[in-house]
């Protein structure tokens, strides 16, 4: 094909057939994409090492390839993934309402797949797999948009994908990869083929897309996560959330990049976290007065995404204090507290607008795969139709039907019939 729009109609076309494709040749494309995985590891592995050599050439910095390298024990991963899947209800059919308009006449809400969906996503060839096989399981065609840098492994992934699965008796077109810039601006334009898209990366990224496209995003932005140690916290318990958060994974959406400290245990607590964050070669930058006790360098801004063995430290007030930060700086990813009180956890996870907000555990959990949702497309920092870690639920929308024995409009504007409006129970 000559164009990504030529793609774009395949896979619109193709959507319409995912849509009434049943669970169990969804489950059976799954498995079959599962064992092509397997049999092609030396291929895919061998890609990319290629990617690998590039970005090592390029200088890529060291988090991003760390995101980038893909071998065995991450494809067993992505395929133990798989195997989840299958095991998850499907999404598609479920009766979400059902009322008795009248004797016999019956309202049903019902949820279906959304069509076509567009995801772009960062250097990571695991998500090329999540991503194909959670639109796989929603019944929705998808084209994806991975980073340039791991070029490589996701054509060689797509390749074995699409394959499989077509092979397994999913239409062809119902998963395409674009490779380049000007496929995605193509895809920006084509709101008659393109449902929904879901970018992952910057907030100023994400706003672009918005900016440039009428088909509606779900916005999947910058993490700019914060842990609050707060007066009355387990501080043996903040400093391993802390370590957790920042050190686990780096290069990640849900690392903790800010630290906020109430100002009765600052004293106390920041040497012992200058000691912890100095073993992890962690560089801290804080505000005026953790500069001075730690003789670190300034925060320059509070909304910032290091990805990397850096950190950001705050001393507030009280809790509103940083309730208002995290309000203020955050990008409504995920914020955590670490305190014994349940009154003042409560008052945290209710005040801090972010789709996930936790309670003494780790920024670290928000995820698809830890919340049992099999994987995720992108955690969402949206507000509308999906929020967090967007996994099967996020991928489908919904229909009403109706099933009547030929009843008429005007019978019941005229008052010859009347509406019951009887709640009645949904299917399990």
């Amino acid at each position: 094909m000559d164009s990504f729009e030529e793609y774009a109609i395949l896979a619109k076309k193709a959507s319409y057939k995912m849509a009434c494709i049943s669970t169990e040749e969804k489950n059976n494309a799954l498995l079959a994409m599962r064992d092509a995985l397997l049999e092609n590891a030396d291929r895919i592995c061998e890609a990319n090492k290629n990617d690998m050599a590039m970005a090592e050439e390029n200088n890529l910095a060291m988090p991003l390839q760390k995101r980038l390298f893909f071998d065995r024990t991450k494809l067993r991963g992505v395929c133990d993934g798989l195997d989840s899947l299958v095991a998850l209800k499907d999404p598609v059919g479920t009766e979400l309402l059902k009322t008795e308009l009248d004797e016999g006449f019956i309202l049903r809400k019902i949820s279906c797949p959304i069509g076509v969906i567009g995801v772009i996503f960062e250097s990571r060839p695991d998500a090329l797999v999540q991503i194909a096989s959670l639109c796989l399981k929603s019944g929705n065609s998808v084209c994806l948009k991975g980073g340039s840098e791991a070029m490589q492994s996701n054509r060689a992934l797509f390749d074995v994908i699409s394959k499989a699965t077509i092979a397994a008796g999913l239409p062809e077109g119902w998963i395409t990869l674009m490779e380049s810039r000007s496929d995605v601006e193509a895809m920006l334009g084509l709101n008659q083929y393109i449902d929904l898209i879901i970018p992952r990366g910057s907030n100023a990224f994400v706003q672009y897309i918005m900016q440039h496209s009428s088909i509606p995003v779900l916005g999947h932005a910058d993490g700019v996560c914060h842990l609050y140690i707060d007066k009355d916290a387990d501080q043996k318990m903040a400093l391993d959330l802390a370590i957790d958060g920042k050190t686990q994974y780096v290069a990640v959406c849900n690392a903790t990049e800010t630290l906020l400290i109430h100002e009765e245990i600052a004293n106390e607590f920041l040497p012992k976290l200058a000691a912890a964050f100095s073993q992890k070669h962690v560089i801290i930058h804080g505000d005026d007065k953790v500069a001075a006790m730690l003789g670190v360098s300034k925060v320059e801004e509070w909304h910032h995404e290091y990805l990397d063995y850096e950190i950001s430290v705050k001393i507030v007030g009280d809790m509103e204090e940083a309730i208002a930060h995290i309000n203020e700086y955050g990008s409504g990813h995920t914020d955590a507290i670490v305190t014994k009180n349940e009154a003042t956890a409560e008052r945290f996870m209710d005040a801090v607008d972010s789709g996930n907000v936790y309670w003494n555990c780790s920024t670290r959990f928000s995820d698809g795969f830890k919340y049992g949702f099999g994987a995720e497309v992108g955690v969402s920092t949206s507000k509308l139709h999906a929020r967090g870690p967007v996994g099967l639920e996020g991928l489908v929308t919904y229909k009403y039907k109706i099933s009547g024995h030929g009843e008429l409009a005007g019978d019941y504007a005229e008052g010859k019939k009347h509406f019951t409006h009887r709640p009645l129970a949904t299917k399990e």
